[in-house]
């Protein structure tokens, strides 16, 4: 709850100027900077004068919200005058009066991080401004609020001339700071035109490399996806006479000669099989891979594999098993290139299995639209260090069988690679000495856009979707992805973004109806934004939606969110808080406010 610093009364000048002092004063043992004790003073000092000038009297409250960092110093002014008649066309600075009405209210609110005002005519005006405290101040708790108030200094009987010397001591040190300011920017605009000088030869060359580069990309890329046919006639060849040789077509061999042969066509065949691989990654990074995409039945997929596999078992104490699926169970997306991922991982398992079992599994994830491939051996294992680096280009985990079992260090890659082209990913769970798990996740149905850009930007685009916009404010990576599945198939569309200067951005763009918000994100927090946004008169009416870890409903709530929640937040509180907060015609109303918005930029200088 709001915990109350000091009451004053304004029934004449001198209180006028008291309440500024008293502002000052209370501003100064929140931990206040200088520059901020000023604005407060002066924006109390602006609405008092208000008070005294039209309504006669009024009171100011004096008072702290939130009970964790950074708390809310608030300011309530109120009066039983008459009210304020015209109070909208002073809000969007149309009026004019010659006692200059309306003018204390709109510096008052610049000045503040939140400004409310209720004016009703003939029953008084009610005033809320707010400034959250600084990073550095400390956390005051009730005790130290009761401490705060007692230090209270009371007012000198000069208060008037007092505040003149006061006012010109503030005046001459901002006039202060301001030529030291100006100086450091000619300082810094200098250095920025040398920077600027050798920033733009650095990206020259750099633009230069980086041609040079995607040529040489470009150009190993054709030559080795456009030479299939150059690689693999000669190794063909190669491989048809050593047969020929060996099967004795023109005579027999002397024990040496079959040898030396055998190695010849062991070696051809390797290199096939480092040229196939070699081809295949090319031509995937070349673009000139299609996936042609098809429904199969994933029970048909596994007897298939089982024949073409199972003749390869050459040792009795090594098992392959296929745990057959459900025989309903069916996929659409390119059969021929999950079942070369397949045959990869089991390939893999049988040369570095000696003895147990192989086992190939398919299991459907529902919640994700996707089926999960696993091909489980009791082979070697793997190191958790290694794991990532058989992943990697012709590498490979040296082990006793490495030399029985030479391979091209390119079959996992290429797993990877078209794992990707299918819009999935593989994944492997091992411990050295009991075994490995290679599985590979792919959508039950294959998208052809997704496969284009397989890594979601963090935003998204809203293309065709004319959803309601709802702008989601989220760090945390698995967050978006829940929040993605609760508005799934509703009439609203999540926008997301990772950091308040990613929101800012999309806000022009996206235009939302409402904002689900974070308030802690990579080391910043978001309450400053949040009290800029609902002191925005174009973008206050956006409901804004706290989903939080903090438990600090009370400044949230004070600072304008419109619902307050600790994480977990479930689906039925979200699309509850959205449908309530939205009204039916809110789509209307966003985009008039978030077009005059859009022509209120475009008028400031700069733009």
């Amino acid at each position: 709850m709001s915990q109350r610093i000091l009451t004053a009364v304004i029934g004449n000048e001198l209180d006028v100027v008291g309440a500024r002092q008293r502002a000052r004063q209370i501003a100064a043992l929140c931990g206040f900077g200088v520059q901020d004790q000023v604005r407060i003073a002066t924006a109390v000092s602006e609405l008092a004068r208000n008070v005294y000038n039209y309504a006669g009297s009024g009171k100011i409250h004096f008072a702290i919200d939130g009970s964790t960092a950074p708390q809310v110093f608030s300011i309530r002014i109120e009066d039983r005058g008459p009210g304020i008649a015209q109070l909208d066309r002073i809000l969007a600075g149309q009026y004019q009066s010659q006692t200059g009405m309306g003018l204390g209210i709109l510096g008052a609110r610049r000045l503040m991080d939140r400004f409310e005002i209720h004016s009703v005519p003939g029953k008084g005006t009610e005033i809320t401004l707010q400034k959250l405290f600084p990073r550095e101040a400390p956390l005051l708790t009730g005790p130290r609020i009761g401490a705060l108030s007692g230090s209270l200094q009371a007012l000198p009987s000069d208060i008037t001339l007092a505040e003149v010397q006061q006012q010109n001591h503030e005046l001459l040190a901002t006039l202060a700071e301001l030529k030291t300011r100006q100086d450091e920017l000619l300082q810094l605009t200098r250095e920025l035109e040398d920077t600027n000088r050798g920033v733009v030869a650095l990206y020259a060359e750099l633009d230069e490399k980086a041609d040079h580069l995607r040529r040489a990309d470009q150009m190993k890329s054709r030559f080795l996806s456009n030479m299939s046919h150059e690689f693999r006639t000669p190794l063909s060849s190669i491989r048809a006479l050593s047969k020929l040789l060996i099967d004795r077509v023109d005579g027999e061999l002397s024990v040496e000669q079959e040898k030396q042969v055998m190695f010849i066509l062991q070696s051809a065949v390797g290199l096939n099989d480092l040229v196939n691989d070699l081809l295949d990654l090319a031509k995937i990074e070349a673009g000139k891979v299609d996936v042609h995409a098809s429904t199969f039945n994933v029970a048909d997929l596994f007897s298939a594999l089982r024949g073409m596999l199972r003749p390869l078992l050459v040792s009795e104490s090594l098992s392959l098993t296929f745990i057959d699926p459900d025989p309903a169970l069916e996929m659409h997306s390119d059969e021929g290139k999950l079942s070369q991922i397949l045959r990869n991982f089991i390939s893999n398992a049988l040369k570095f299995t000696e003895a147990g079992a192989i086992v190939v599994s398919a299991t459907p994830l529902p919640a994700q639209g996707a089926i999960r491939f696993a091909v489980a051996d009791t082979g070697l294992g793997i190191s958790a260090e290694d794991q990532q680096l058989i992943f990697e280009e012709f590498s490979q985990v040296e082990n006793h069988l490495q030399r029985r079992v030479k391979g091209t260090g390119l079959g996992l890659p290429l797993c990877r690679n078209l794992a990707t082209l299918l819009g999935g990913k593989v994944a492997v769970e091992s411990t050295p000495g009991t075994g490995s798990v290679f599985s590979v996740t792919l959508p039950v149905r294959h998208d052809a856009r997704a496969s284009d850009d397989p890594i979601p930007a963090p935003s998204g685009q809203a293309g065709s979707d004319d959803r309601i916009a709802v702008l989601v404010v989220e760090d945390n990576a698995s967050i978006r992805l829940l929040y993605q599945k609760f508005l799934a198939d509703t009439e609203f569309r999540p926008v997301f973004a990772r950091s308040v200067h990613e929101a800012v951005e999309l806000w022009e763009q996206e235009r939302p109806a409402a904002v689900l918000l974070d308030i802690l994100l990579h080391g910043e927090n978001s309450w400053h934004w949040l009290a800029e946004l609902k002191n925005d008169p174009l973008r206050r009416h956006v409901p804004v939606i706290i989903a939080t870890e903090v438990e600090d409903q009370r400044k949230g709530l004070a600072l304008g969110a419109d619902a307050y929640y600790i994480k977990p937040l479930l689906r039925p509180q979200l699309l509850a808080g959205l449908r309530g907060l939205i009204p039916q015609d809110g789509r209307t109303t966003i985009q008039e406010s978030q077009q005059a918005l859009s022509r209120r930029m475009a008028t400031q200088p700069g733009n």
